[in-house]
């Protein structure tokens, strides 16, 4: 077995791919910036060297080679001192695909939206059936205790695909490695400016993954969504979900909300197949599951055991994941950072708490929601929110002024349309407003693609 160094392991692929490793039996260091939880928890637990801050010396072990994160560029001292070394190195994506995907069925989940709670509910799934799949999940479902699980040799290996670029050494998209047996596309839309200049970009990467999607394999298409016209460049047999008529899946519209649950109901080839009771909400949910039915379905999985599976599906860390409830008032953390997910995410909760006064707080964090290119989209997806608060901008100092999301320009949007929308200069006036003047019959939901300025952990503490 090799020894084996992890730089930027506090990435959620990251340590996931050093728990996989590890049970390869391979020696497994690693090192990063100052951790938090839940990825700092997830090392711990990993109970391996963990080297805080990037430096040469971490490199005196003599790993025989290093993986390196997506995170890191040229100038890291990691980096530099690989390099200057000759140490053999690799991307997390590409040591997956020699170690792990080329002896396993792979089904990786893809699509702008909804690959970490598909990933983890196919999972779920296969695992509650009793098909001991392994997975890579990039998020914290709450069914497993770590997001990965290295699984048999020869079994299914669940993967979510990111379509972002694979290292600094590797520009192409991280899927583009991971060898689909199965394939989904929840959805398809602009994201990720820094790395793509447009949809087609991103298009023409979806459709060098279908390329390499074997003759005997299957592809599971949204038909809801710009992801419908990849059938076209599909090699192998596909399959369509949605809500359209036409599509191979459908669920049905109307949703009921009841006990706190959420009621679909699951058509295939227009026959009712079941009806499943959720603890998740809103329609991108719904057809998170349906994309999950269809593939587990096409594996032979009993439709019993797809029930039950997903009604004991617990949800993911930091997707509408109600962290605290007291005094009335109910505080909800989520990963939203594309315009259709923030709307997706205030819908969803507008439902699930029709009686609540609901209010929005969102961080412009990532690459692409720091910039004014989605400012309209943003604005619009917000407005459903009762209260809406903008926070600082992540790292506003180095984005070029002509290219800065305009917050004025969104809080006047909204409050020309009646709502109450505010600019933050600084998280310690949210906080200050959620402890002191925050309404009794409230859900405040933190949506953020980072730490938001570290409210949950400070309101947590505050009513401890």
């Amino acid at each position: 077995m090799s020894k084996v160094h992890f730089s930027g392991i506090g990435g959620t692929a990251m340590i996931g791919g050093a728990y996989i490793a590890k049970a390869l039996g391979h020696e497994v260091r690693g090192s990063d910036n100052p951790l938090y939880p839940p990825t700092s928890l997830l090392t711990k637990m990993l109970n391996v060297p963990i080297y805080e801050g990037y430096d040469s010396k971490n490199l005196g072990w003599n790993p025989d080679y290093v993986i390196i994160g997506n995170a890191l560029s040229r100038g890291n001292k990691e980096v530099e001192a690989v390099l200057n070394n000759n140490i053999p190195y690799y991307s997390l994506p590409e040591w997956l695909k020699q170690n792990v995907l080329f002896h396993r069925k792979n089904i990786v989940v893809t699509g702008t939206h909804g690959k970490t709670t598909t990933t983890s509910l196919i999972a779920w799934i296969l695992k509650y059936a009793g098909y001991d799949p392994g997975f890579l999940i990039g998020g914290f479902p709450i069914n497993f205790e770590i997001p990965a699980y290295l699984g048999q040799k020869g079994s299914y290996f669940v993967i979510e695909g990111d379509e972002y670029d694979t290292a600094f050494f590797d520009k192409r998209a991280k899927f583009l490695h991971y060898l689909p047996h199965i394939l989904v596309v929840t959805s398809l839309e602009y994201d990720h400016s820094d790395i793509y200049n447009n949809l087609d970009e991103i298009e023409k990467a979806f459709r060098m993954l279908l390329r390499i999607t074997p003759s005997k394999g299957l592809v599971v298409l949204c038909q809801d969504n710009h992801a419908n016209v990849l059938k076209e460049h599909c090699y192998c047999p596909y399959q369509l979900y949605g809500t359209s008529e036409g599509s191979h899946w459908r669920v049905k519209t109307e949703i009921k909300y009841e006990d706190n649950k959420m009621r679909v109901y699951i058509y295939y080839k227009n026959k009712e197949l079941c009806v499943i009771n959720t603890n998740l909400f809103g329609m991108h949910n719904a057809l998170n599951i349906l994309s999950a039915v269809a593939v587990t379905h096409s594996i032979g999985v009993s439709i019993n055991d797809i029930i039950q599976g997903i009604e004991g599906f617990k949800g993911i860390k930091r997707r509408q994941e109600v962290f605290l409830e007291v005094d009335s008032r109910i505080f909800v953390d989520d990963f939203a950072h594309h315009p259709t997910a923030i709307y997706e995410t205030i819908k969803a909760l507008k439902a699930k708490y029709p009686d609540k006064y609901l209010v929005a707080i969102f961080e412009p964090r990532s690459n692409t929601t720091v910039t004014n290119i989605f400012q309209n989209e943003i604005a619009e997806s917000l407005l459903i929110a009762d209260e809406i608060w903008l926070t600082p901008i992540y790292r506003e100092e180095k984005i070029p002024e002509e290219r800065r999301l305009d917050k004025q320009a969104i809080i006047q949007f909204h409050n020309n349309r009646g709502k109450v929308s505010k600019w933050a200069e600084n998280f310690d006036e949210i906080f200050n407003y959620i402890t002191t003047d925050l309404k009794k019959n409230a859900v405040v939901v933190f949506m953020s693609n980072g730490a938001c300025g570290n409210l949950r952990e400070r309101i947590i503490n505050y009513y401890r």
